[in-house]
């Protein structure tokens, strides 16, 4: 049974925040991106989007920071980079350093580009996705949205892979 003497310990935090990452982030990546993308029309989901990922890449930003305070020590308090292997701090480093690039860098690059096709939208009378052929500065909005939505897509896919893999070295350690 527990105590209450385990509020002060870390290892449910670690916990909990590893869980709320993982969940978190499959849910949005497999699960309720790809739901109103199939559901909302895509200016509405565009805009959905638009609101979550800078929420989204801030919580995948900050959890492995929570993840590094409250990494737990059968020996005492040590920090992270005391113990025998790297592999947990690199694997966490990785997910902070991916979803901190999304956050700050490709997720805004993204809302911009997606705001310029909005407004060459307007200049064209034609959607950025209509069929058939499209303006110049068109066709180049959509080659730099592609490049943009695929490099976070990959960072992302990163985040995933360093998350799933710290659950295995986290689980070796129970």
């Amino acid at each position: 049974m527990s105590s209450l003497s385990s509020f002060t310990k870390p290892a449910p935090y670690h916990l909990l925040s590893y869980g709320t990452l993982l969940g978190s982030t499959l849910f949005q990546s497999f699960i309720s991106g790809v739901i109103a993308f199939r559901v909302l029309p895509r200016p509405q989901f565009s805009v959905l989007q638009s609101h979550i990922f800078p929420i989204y890449f801030l919580l995948q930003t900050t959890l492995p920071i929570f993840l590094t305070l409250s990494y737990p020590h059968p020996s005492g308090p040590l920090t992270l980079l005391d113990t025998p292997s790297r592999l947990p701090a690199a694997l966490i480093g990785t997910m902070f350093t991916t979803a901190l690039l999304n956050w700050v860098w490709i997720g805004p690059a993204t809302t911009s580009c997606m705001k310029e096709r909005k407004h060459q939208e307007t200049r064209d009378g034609k959607k950025s996705y209509d069929k058939g052929p499209q303006s110049t500065e068109m066709e180049r909005l959509n080659r730099r949205f592609a490049t943009l939505h695929g490099m976070s897509s990959l960072l992302n896919l990163g985040t995933i892979v360093a998350c799933v893999w710290y659950g295995f070295v986290l689980g070796e350690a129970l």
